[in-house]
């Protein structure tokens, strides 16, 4: 999932339940408590762009989309898979087969039923090639859901079976461990077909955007507020108890931090890099680890006009993306900019992943000595690409979302790495919204990036970095690198239909060994998360996989 700053069945999953204490104002703790009947307040800190569950790609989206739509299966406290709107399932003997039974009182927000139909609706318009959601592979775990999804299978050829109204059939093409895991996920959400289809402003009101899950939606001002409110027709509202969430979008990060402070928001998603030491030593700011990795995503599309002629030689070249990814200086990045315990990386899946033998299996391509930036090293290998000293390559543009102070922090420690070996650098900002689209058209150079799990397993981290089909650049889902190498997609291909688990983590290793060898991407760091909750606020569940949810909160 992408992420602005900086899912599942799983044991190994690290959550959160905050309890935190928050300071409001500045005379202090404040003693008085919120009115439990207003809705809690929670600053996202970005522009949503969409709400869409097929089309969202964005922790922040996927937030709003969790706590308003329940899938088969929910994430609880431990991010562990359990039941959601299925009460039940079976699982074949060859593991390929799964049967879901659907609660009968799971009802719509506008009190009609939810019907298998919902899902197998939902999941083929995500897989509809018409749709481009960027997270269509996704679901190619179902059987002849990708060649659906390019065309080469009819919609009823797809795996997914409608049995009756309460039990849906699954067939998947090959064992995949974390299958329950993904059913909590975004794009698994149910959708009425009445309700989507020929309506494209159907996220936008309350009487279009019709949900299962704890809260519904009332109103939405554009730019600035998503209004929920508790729904009554949730199977489990009696076990929620609080009226309802407003997620407010404001991107100034000191901005959101006072208002926190004066008690008209009650928890912020992200804290001023210059507030988290002494925040944390008031209490009022919380550090949580977070499955993700922050990374550079260079454009290394050999086949679009987008990039001038000099500049795609220099970024079509290994060595030379090598010697920007060897130059960076990652401990100033951790020590100066971010602050929140963030670990220095130079491997694209971060630590918090284990194989079938215990051990973690994040592999670091540099020493760690090497992530105070090895410069001399970076410079033999712009001599050995033909640029000795920087000279003859092209001055390139570096670009980040301007939210916040943070990222460009950041990028001006890279751009500082970078001129010391001779590589001149432009940093240029766009807003949340505009920058994501633009870096999903291909149309940069450089830009920073950012990676969330979707459930505890390498596979969410590698099979993003898969080809796609050129002239088709809904095809290429999250590959924004427009990474294209046969042998890597040969390996995650390899990985993901083969049951053995040894051998299915052996394969993801070399996987990210040629990934890593290649350097599409530039690893930073681990990422972890800080929040700012109101003192009153009790029971909020800050998942590792990024999204944070408000069904099990309570108000004191």
């Amino acid at each position: 999932m992408k992420l602005r700053k900086i899912k599942s069945l799983c044991t190994l999953a690290i959550t959160v339940t905050i309890c935190a204490g928050i300071f409001a104002g500045c005379g202090g703790a404040s003693e008085g408590g919120k009115d439990a009947s207003k809705p809690l307040v929670y600053n996202v800190g970005a522009v949503i762009e969409t709400i869409d569950p097929a089309l969202n790609t964005a922790v922040e989206g996927s937030t709003v989309i969790g706590n308003a739509f329940e899938g088969l299966m929910r994430l609880d406290e431990n991010d562990k898979a359990i039941p959601g709107v299925a009460e039940s399932y079976e699982i074949s003997k060859d593991q390929k087969t799964y049967t879901f039974k659907l609660r009968k009182d799971a009802k719509w927000s506008d009190g009609k039923p939810v019907t298998a139909k919902d899902f197998q609706y939902a999941w083929l318009r995500c897989l509809n090639k018409d749709t481009a959601a960027e997270y269509a592979y996704q679901m190619f775990y179902i059987d002849k859901a990708k060649e659906y999804n390019q065309g080469k299978a009819k919609a009823e050829e797809v795996g997914i079976k409608v049995i009756d109204d309460n039990t849906l059939e699954v067939k998947l093409h090959s064992v995949t461990p974390y299958f329950l895991g993904l059913t909590a996920f975004a794009s698994y959400m149910p959708l009425r077909e009445d309700v989507v289809e020929g309506n494209n402003t159907w996220t936008e009101k309350g009487e279009t955007y019709i949900s299962n899950g704890p809260f519904q939606l009332k109103e939405f001002k554009m730019k600035d507020s998503y209004e929920f409110v508790k729904n009554e027709n949730y199977w489990n509202k009696d076990n929620i108890k609080i009226s309802g969430i407003t997620y407010k979008m404001v991107a100034d990060e000191n901005t959101s931090y006072a208002t926190l402070q004066n008690g008209e928001f009650d928890v912020i998603g992200n804290v001023p890099s210059e507030m988290i030491k002494s925040g944390t030593e008031e209490g009022i700011v919380q550090t949580f680890p977070n499955l993700g990795t922050y990374f550079v995503c260079l454009n290394v599309n050999n086949n679009t006009d987008k990039l001038n002629s000099e500049v795609k030689k220099a970024l079509q070249n290994k060595d030379v993306r090598n010697a920007l990814a060897l130059a960076i200086d990652r401990d100033s990045i951790v020590t100066k900019v971010t602050k929140s315990g963030q670990v220095p990386s130079a491997s694209f899946t971060p630590a918090g992943i284990q194989d079938p033998s215990g051990k973690d299996f994040k592999k670091n391509k540099f020493d760690p000595m090497d992530f105070k930036g090895n410069k001399e090293e970076a410079k033999k290998l712009l001599a050995k690409a033909g640029y000795p000293e920087g000279k003859g390559l092209p001055k390139f543009e570096v670009l980040y979302n301007s939210e916040g102070d943070g990222h460009r922090k950041v990028m001006e420690i890279i751009q500082q790495n970078w001129k010391e070996i001779g590589v001149q650098v432009e940093l240029k900002n766009q807003e949340w919204a505009v920058f994501l689209n633009t870096r999903n058209k291909g149309d940069y150079q450089i830009a920073r990036h950012g990676w969330s799990a979707d459930y505890v397993d390498p596979m969410t981290f590698l099979d993003m970095w898969v080809s796609g089909e050129e002239g088709n650049q809904a095809s290429w889902g999250n590959n924004d690198a427009h990474f294209n190498n046969k042998e890597y997609d040969e390996l995650i291909e390899k990985a993901k239909t083969e049951p053995d688990q040894n051998k299915r983590f052996e394969y993801m290793r070399k996987a990210e060994d040629i990934l890593l060898d290649e350097m599409p991407i530039i690893p930073l760091y681990d990422y972890t998360k800080t929040y700012g909750i109101n003192k009153n606020i009790k029971g909020i569940h800050a998942s590792t996989l990024g999204q944070i949810y408000f069904d099990r909160v309570t108000i004191e």
